[in-house]
């Protein structure tokens, strides 16, 4: 597969535009929020959508085959002030200057929002609200702070849900669904008053459904008018083609691969116009569009190159809208990630093997067009065909950190650890990042960010941070005083006790909130038993509702610390804990020989069980805190260790570490080693990760690894490697990733990144451009280990 040359020229585009704010969304809500005072919130929330999709200056860009922004601009960001405006008035002056993730805004757009839109929500956003209720002691650890964070979770929209195209979607279309909510509606009864809410619900549903026929059919005649203004045939013909694809759908359910393609990109559209979502999946792509590509095929309608231009369209439409967050925000999801999570392979329901030929057009259009979205994830199975994980290996060679690769067994048996039937956890697809999820579920799957090695600092500094001397955690005793090993470890998973807890109160509050301020009627019409339930999916309406998601940061230098601990100090007791702690408060400088032999002291990531048991206690006992707690709809909580950029920020808060770790570095994401201490091969790392118990981590497990670009250069190479992925996965392990780009490729690429802009790298669950990353997050990747044989 190659890209066209159109597909090259909108690549052009991508890569080289930078993103711009669009303040046409916010300006349409609020105007619409104006007029609809005194209203249910979610009437006036699906107005307010419907007012966007009826008004908003619509365009159709030069060589698109498929159509729609959310913004003016092909790379726009929107602007949600109902979720939260103060930080945008705080940060707006600075954003084409911050480090990470700017944004173009022009000073007649700061201007207008401030003048217009944001004196309108003061009072009344998700933040303000979540930020008055807070209790003191959990907001001094949870709000910006590095501890504990779910910034995400209050000042932006949840995201988190993967439309049911299979049950509901295609099947339907949105006439389908605006029908079931119509006479769902006609049977009810203001007099009744378990009625009432039901009646609110279908009435919001009804708007946004009619909203996104409507946005569909302004395109459609929009298509058409340039069609008759176009002097190029051929141009005019695909206008043409436009304008019938947008009446047909997404108002009735797809007859063509091209209409399928078209309503999938509606689809992540409407969410985008209803809340700027993370992680928007698109879910099982190969399974559910495979009927529309098949029957194309077979009867003539496309070829098989028209079909992988339409996908490569696709792909960069995923990659063109940007995600507006706040500079805190973007220290956890650094590199305009959206987190549309895309799944190809595995088994089908019945447990058969699922790829197809559209699972391998996937992974080329991945290859050719280079975009950092969708974030492609693939599921193996014992029974994978060999041409399939040859068709992975392969991708993996090529640098970009595609894709992320699951183990199809453990994946499933995360979700019915979780309570799905058999069938549906079979079904499953990857949520935003590593997180198994099927498309019937309504759970929010990155809830809090959770720093382990703020826990273990707090045991040794007497409750309080090292770096600022103020009181975060609980009372801790003088590390003099410990006596032993089990001691200290005990006082750490206490201290992670109460972050966890804290983490729990942050969420439930911030839960309730969004039932009551910013419910998701859109997004409820494309999640099933919501239209049935007469319930919003914020409300718990989903078929099945799931607990949140704890991601665990810096599991790696919590247990090679504390293994540094128990070796040095109660052990071989070549040091006190009062030297040790002089150390980190000095930050090794005039310890340098007591910090050589803590770097000795075997590291996690090697198949050392010395270090590898700390690592999996502290996992095990991480997953049952975390089970203790229950959400608002009586869900248990779920543990992850998943991986983003947030070991970065995570890290920063962080002093000197017993692992010999320096104040202020990076910590460590998901189950991965600490980057550059796995120095025995990648299967020893692989060995040590599979130790943990990642069937009951059900928000996902990751492990990052690096490897040399000559590893993976040869056919034997990449088969080597999939035999290593294989034998991974045989240990129960879920998930695995590569980076395997060469230092000096990326130190060419920051001293010219003019030259390298569409270079893709892993980050941690997700890829993204190399030059979009801030230096220290680039210093970051380029530290870990490249392992340069198997």
């Amino acid at each position: 597969m190659n890209t066209t040359n159109r597909i090259e020229r909108l690549r052009q585009n991508y890569v080289n535009s930078k993103p711009s704010v669009c303040i046409e969304r916010a300006r349409i809500f609020t105007e619409s929020h104006m007029r609809t005072e005194g209203l249910p919130t979610p009437i006036r929330r699906a107005q307010a959508f419907y007012d966007f999709c009826n008004e908003f200056d619509i365009q159709i860009f030069e060589d698109e085959l498929i159509v729609g922004t959310a913004g003016k601009f092909r790379r726009s960001g929107i602007l949600t002030p109902e979720f939260s405006w103060k930080w945008v008035d705080k940060e707006m002056d600075m954003f084409d200057k911050r480090p990470q993730d700017p944004y173009e805004m022009t000073d007649e757009q700061r201007e207008y929002v401030r003048k217009n839109i944001f004196p309108y929500w003061k009072g009344k956003s998700l933040e303000e609200h979540f930020l008055s209720i807070l209790p003191e002691e959990t907001a001094k650890i949870a709000v910006d702070t590095g501890i504990v964070d779910n910034d995400s979770k209050w000042r932006q929209a949840v995201g988190e849900v993967t439309p049911d195209y299979e049950d509901v979607l295609f099947p339907l279309g949105f006439k389908g669904i605006l029908k079931q909510a119509e006479e769902n509606l006609a049977k009810l009864d203001f007099v009744n008053p378990d009625d009432l809410d039901k009646i609110t619900f279908y009435k919001s549903t009804i708007l946004t459904s009619k909203g996104i026929m409507r946005l569909a059919e302004r395109y459609a005649d929009l298509a058409e008018q340039l069609a008759n203004e176009e002097s190029v045939e051929e141009r005019k013909i695909e206008l043409i083609k436009i304008s019938k694809v947008c009446r047909t759908v997404p108002a009735n359910p797809p007859t063509s691969f091209h209409e399928a393609v078209q309503f999938v990109w509606f689809v992540q559209l409407g969410a985008i116009i209803s809340e700027n979502p993370l992680a928007l999946n698109p879910g099982r792509f190969d399974q559910y569009m495979f009927p529309y590509y098949d029957r194309d095929i077979k009867s003539g309608v496309i070829s098989k190159a028209d079909a992988e231009e339409l996908v490569q369209a696709l792909w960069l439409k995923f990659s063109e809208w940007v995600w507006t967050i706040s500079a805190n925000t973007t220290g956890y999801f650094a590199g305009y990630n959206q987190f549309q999570n895309l799944t190809v392979g595995g088994r089908k329901r019945d447990g058969s093997d699922a790829t197809n030929e559209l699972s391998y057009i996937c992974l080329e259009a991945t290859d050719k067009v280079k975009t950092h979205q969708p974030g492609l994830s693939v599921r193996i199975h014992s029974d994978c065909p060999q041409k399939f994980l040859d068709a992975v290996t392969d991708l993996v060679s090529k640098g970009t950190g595609f894709p992320a690769i699951h183990n199809d067994q453990a994946g499933a048996q995360m979700l019915l650890q979780a309570g799905y039937e058999p069938e549906d956890a079979r079904d499953w697809s990857n949520c935003g990042c590593v997180v198994p999820h099927f498309r019937k579920t309504g759970q929010w799957t990155a809830a809090v960010n959770i720093n382990f090695a703020a826990a273990m600092e707090y045991t040794l500094n007497e409750g309080k941070s090292r770096l600022t001397g103020q009181k975060l955690g609980l009372d801790a005793k003088p590390v003099t005083t410990y006596k032993s090993f089990e001691e200290v470890k005990n006082a750490t998973l206490n201290q992670m006790k109460n972050l966890i807890y804290h983490s729990v109160v942050a969420t439930v509050v911030a839960q309730k909130l969004h039932t009551q301020l910013v419910p998701r009627p859109f997004l409820s019409t494309c999640v099933e038993d919501c239209i049935k339930n007469g319930k919003d999916l914020s409300c718990g309406g989903a078929h099945y509702n799931v607990g949140p998601v704890l991601t665990g940061i810096g599991l790696a230098v919590v247990a090679n610390s504390l293994a540094v601990i128990k070796k040095l100090v109660f052990e071989d007791q070549v040091t006190t804990m009062e030297e040790l702690n002089a150390a980190l408060n000095a930050n090794w400088v005039g310890y340098e020989e007591l910090r050589a032999k803590a770097l000795s002291v075997p590291k996690y990531g090697n198949d050392d069980d010395y270090v590898d048991t700390i690592a999996r206690e502290i996992a095990n006992y991480y997953y049952l805190e975390t089970r203790a707690h229950t959400d608002i709809f009586g869900s248990k909580f779920n543990s992850a260790f998943m991986g983003i950029s947030n070991y970065i920020p995570t890290g920063r808060i962080v002093g000197a570490t017993p692992c010999g770790r320096e104040a202020t570095k990076p910590i460590t994401e998901g189950v991965s080693p600490y980057a550059g201490s796995d120095i025995s091969s990648p299967l020893a790392a692989m060995r040590s990760s599979a130790k943990m118990n990642h069937d009951v981590h059900t928000g996902g497990t990751l492990l990052n690894l690096r490897l040399s670009e000559d590893m993976v250069k040869t056919p034997k190479g990449k088969r080597d490697l999939g035999n290593i992925i294989r034998a991974y996965f045989s240990l129960g392990a879920f998930h695995v990733q590569f980076n395997t780009l060469s230092t000096e490729v990326l130190r060419k690429a920051q001293k010219n990144p003019e030259d390298y802009k569409d270079l893709l790298v892993r980050v941690a669950g997700y890829s993204t451009q190399f030059i979009n990353l801030s230096p220290e997050m680039q210093e970051a990747i380029i530290a870990r280990t490249a392992h340069k044989t198997m």
